[in-house]
C-alpha cells in the first residue's frame, strides 16, 4: 500500500513535466497526465480518497514546476 502513496506523489509530477517537455506546452502537459490518472481510476488503480488527494497535490506541484521551467526555457532562448 505504501507504494501506491510514494507512486502517487512522484509519478504525475514527473508525467507532467515530462509532457510539458515533449509538447513545449504545460497546459497540454496537465491535461494529457489528468487522462492518464482518469483512465487508471476507471481501471480501479487509484479507489481511495487519500490516493486522490495525493494525485491532485502531486498534479499541482508539477503543473507548478512546469510552467517555470517553460518560463526560463523562453527566457533564455
Amino acid at each position: 500500500m505504501i507504494t501506491k502513496f510514494l507512486a502517487a506523489f512522484f509519478l504525475p509530477c514527473l508525467l507532467v513535466m515530462l509532457f510539458t517537455r515533449v509538447t513545449y506546452n504545460h497546459v497540454v502537459g496537465l491535461v494529457l497526465t489528468v487522462a492518464l490518472i482518469a483512465a487508471s481510476a476507471y481501471k480501479g488503480y487509484t479507489h481511495t480518497w487519500p490516493l486522490i488527494v495525493i494525485d491532485a497535490f502531486s498534479l499541482t506541484l508539477g503543473f507548478y514546476l512546469s510552467s517555470k521551467m517553460m518560463k526560463r526555457t523562453s527566457k533564455s532562448a
